[in-house]
């Protein structure tokens, strides 16, 4: 009997996959531990290994294809002394992953109806010539038209009406759906849609000039992050506290640290520290100290994390991703500093393991490289706290009743009210504040 070769699940939240490359072509013996093809997840390109010997009989999905469902079949193998022939005939039956859509399909009727753009200023009479209300304007259309752009959440005073004395009918309503036979916009109420409901994409279409965009579908990165932050923000009860640290020892001792590294055999530092190594090193060492905020919400209870693993968050074309700096309060500013130039650099190539990202107890987001002061971050469940990190800037303060100037950074830490009061979290920050801004502390 020939074996499916399946699309893996190469993460726990892996629902599909892009099948980038096929390393091995019809006909070619494989053993078991080769690498026989490239997927792509949502956040990096992993090497697929055979499971068993045979001949690769059947490329099912070929190479470049998206958006591949898990445990779909995606190849076939012809074991020992199998006719290959036969395997690959018998392929032929196996449905084939379907292509990602160049658009969002239209809404089905009756499932997630989004509201009409403009609500109805009377009552639908049931007569087929009956006219829709909008805004004072008459359009006549028919019953199914009517239905049929209520479910779509369609304008009527908007849609090109094809039938008799320029009647709104069925297909006029289709073809609107595409933003076809669209007459300009009009006045559209606050939002485009009800306040506290989604706008469809042909509400959101429907607000611009057709030919006025390009549509650019999401990668599959960029959906999973719209909906990790989505149900993160939804669900998860945020409450923010902000914080000044003066950094001046803390650059001090970096620029003293950097000039005096020791040289590698190609005459090059060992190391370079940055601002966030010491960011990274103060929050393991806080989470130490205040352990009750080194924690996961779950229903059954609290999960209290034994080390301080640290995600940090690496900007990537069209999304980013966190990989993570484990045991990172056991760590020396040097190790961390290298260690998280090895991430970020596989991060951005899209070669990092699932383990390397997934988890971790708390994370650090670090805007201060492109000149913002301060921020408010989303928490990456299953995380309860993340370090939002503003710009290192000289500021006016006061020390012993006179005027002086400091170089100062504020931090915000976002927390999950399930799992941390606002009186833990501020005892977390002050921790946080107390080490970066005496950072000798950290190497001790």
């Amino acid at each position: 009997m020939p074996t499916n070769i399946l699309m893996p699940a190469l993460s726990p939240t892996m629902e599909k996959g892009n099948l980038t490359r096929w390393l091995k072509k019809e006909g070619d013996k494989i053993k078991s531990g080769d690498v026989i093809a490239e997927i792509e997840t949502d956040k990096a390109t992993m090497e697929y290994e055979a499971v068993d010997d045979g001949t690769l009989a059947q490329i099912v999905v070929p190479e470049g294809t998206k958006d591949v469902a898990v445990n779909s079949v995606i190849a076939v193998l012809a074991g020992e002394g199998e006719d290959v022939k036969a395997a690959a005939s018998a392929a032929k039956s196996v449905p084939q992953a379907a292509p990602k859509p160049a658009s969002a399909p239209a809404p089905k009727p009756g499932v997630g109806k989004p509201a009409p753009a403009v609500a109805p200023s009377g009552p639908i009479a049931s007569s087929a010539e009956a006219p829709a209300q909008r805004g004072g304007n008459r359009i006549f259309s028919s019953p199914l038209a009517r239905r049929l752009a209520n479910e779509a959440g369609l304008d009527l005073t908007r849609v090109q009406g094809s039938g008799p004395h320029g009647r709104v009918i069925a297909r006029d309503v289709e073809a609107a759906k595409s933003a076809k036979g669209l007459r300009a916009p009009g006045v559209v109420p606050a939002g485009g849609a009800i306040i506290g409901q989604t706008m469809s994409d042909a509400q959101v279409r429907l607000l611009y000039e057709e030919g006025s965009y390009e549509l650019v579908p999401h990668d599959s990165m960029r959906r999973t992050i719209a909906q990790r932050l989505t149900a993160s923000i939804q669900t998860i009860p945020h409450f923010y506290e902000t914080m000044d640290c003066d950094i001046g020892r803390l650059t001090a001792a970096r620029e003293e640290i950097n000039a005096t590294a020791p040289k590698n055999k190609d005459g090059k530092p060992a190391y370079k520290l940055s601002v966030n190594d010491f960011v990274i090193k103060a929050l393991a060492l806080a989470l130490q100290r205040v352990p009750d905020t080194n924690v996961s919400w779950t229903e059954l209870g609290m999960l209290k994390h034994k080390h301080s693993d640290i995600g940090v968050a690496v900007a990537l074309p069209g999304g980013l991703i966190t990989p993570i700096v484990r045991h990172a309060e056991t760590k020396s500013l040097s190790a961390i500093s290298n260690e998280m130039r090895d991430l970020a650099a596989r991060a951005r190539a899209r070669k990092l393991k699932p383990q390397e990202y997934q988890g971790g107890t708390s994370s650090v987001s670090n805007l201060g490289m492109y000149g913002i002061k301060d921020f408010t971050a989303v928490i990456n469940p299953p995380q309860s706290t993340l370090l939002a990190v503003g710009a290192g800037e000289e500021r006016a303060v006061v020390r012993n009743g006179q005027l002086a100037v400091a170089t100062i950074m504020s931090v915000t830490l976002s927390c999950d009210h399930r799992a941390v009061d606002g009186a833990l979290g501020a005892e977390l920050i002050r921790e946080f504040k107390t080490l970066i801004e005496n950072p000798v502390m950290m190497v001790v």
